[in-house]
C-alpha cells in the first residue's frame, strides 16, 4: 500500500454496500437492499466497507457457506479510482483473518471469465481454480476459486 494514501477498514450497513455496489461499473443492471438482505439474512456475515476521509472506496461482504467451516466471499469491488492502491488487498486481509478468528478452515469465492483482474487477484492472494461452471457464452462461465486459511 502506498504509505501516502491511508485509509480506514471498518464495518459496513446494507445502505452503504448499496451505494458502493452501484459504484462498482462491472456490476451490471441496478442491486437493491433487498437484495443484500435476504442473501445475509440468517447466517453469520461480515459486510466491511474501506474510507478515505469519510468517502467510501471499496467494500467486501462475505457469510458462512451451507458447509459450516467454509467461508463464502461473495460480493466486493473497488471504485476504478481507488484501484491499485492496496485497498482490495487489505479488504482481503481483514476477511481472511476475520474468518479464521470466526473457526473457518477455508474460504472460496467465484467470479466470471469476463473478470481476469480478478482470477489475477485470486491467484496472486494463493486461490486456486476449483471449478469452471459453463453458463451462457464463454465470458460468463463462473470461476470458483478457494484456498484453505
Amino acid at each position: 500500500m502506498d504509505a501516502k494514501f491511508a485509509f480506514k477498514i471498518r464495518l459496513a450497513s446494507l445502505d452503504e454496500l448499496l451505494w458502493m455496489h452501484q459504484h462498482i461499473p462491472e456490476f451490471p443492471g441496478k442491486a437493491s437492499h433487498d437484495f443484500y438482505e435476504d442473501r445475509l439474512k440468517h447466517r453469520l456475515y461480515l459486510a466491511l466497507v474501506a474510507e478515505k476521509e469519510g468517502e467510501l472506496i471499496g467494500f467486501k461482504v462475505g457469510y458462512q457457506s451451507d458447509t459450516p467451516d467454509r467461508f463464502y466471499s461473495w460480493m466486493g469491488g473497488v471504485r476504478p479510482e481507488f484501484r491499485k492502491l492496496g485497498v482490495a488487498d487489505a479488504l482481503a486481509d481483514f476477511q481472511e483473518n476475520w474468518a479464521v478468528e470466526h473457526g473457518f478452515t477455508s474460504i472460496f469465492f467465484k467470479t466470471r471469465n469476463r473478470f481476469p483482474a480478478m482470477i489475477s487477484f485470486g491467484l496472486k492472494r494463493g486461490f486456486k481454480i476449483l471449478e469452471v461452471i459453463p453458463k451462457g457464452g464463454v465470458e460468463d462461465y463462473r470461476i470458483v476459486m478457494g484456498k484453505g486459511l
